[in-house]
């Protein structure tokens, strides 16, 4: 008697020899491209009743900043993306290496009184 998985119930069922030895699993995955990250801009001419960027919409009374940064955090540059926006990300991220390092010494001495 030959069995088969069934994905609907998730249980083995009675089957024939060819849908045994034949599963449905084991198909080749089709390659797809990545899609292109496309510009949320519009690219058509705006008119009176639209606004004339998305970046320029008001929502409850602060601006859009995604496109601005989507356009500074794809810019190959290289720089590393969480050092894209300057000293501030710089200062956050020298802050938390310094409290890493200083947390690691913490262990190193508690566990040296320990003995």
């Amino acid at each position: 008697m030959f069995y088969r998985f069934n994905s609907l119930t998730g249980r083995l069922v009675c089957s024939t020899i060819e849908a045994a030895y034949c599963p449905q699993v084991f198909r080749p995955i089709p390659i797809r491209s990545e899609p292109k990250i496309k510009s949320p801009l519009p690219s058509h001419s705006s008119t009176e009743s639209e606004p004339s960027s998305h970046s320029q919409v008001q929502t409850r009374g602060m601006r859009n900043k995604v496109p601005e940064l989507q356009r500074l955090f794809q810019k190959e540059d290289g720089v590393p993306v969480h050092l894209k926006r300057g000293l501030p990300d710089e200062m956050l991220y020298r802050t938390t290496m310094a409290l890493t390092l200083g947390g690691i010494l913490y262990v190193f001495v508690a566990l040296y009184k320990a003995m």
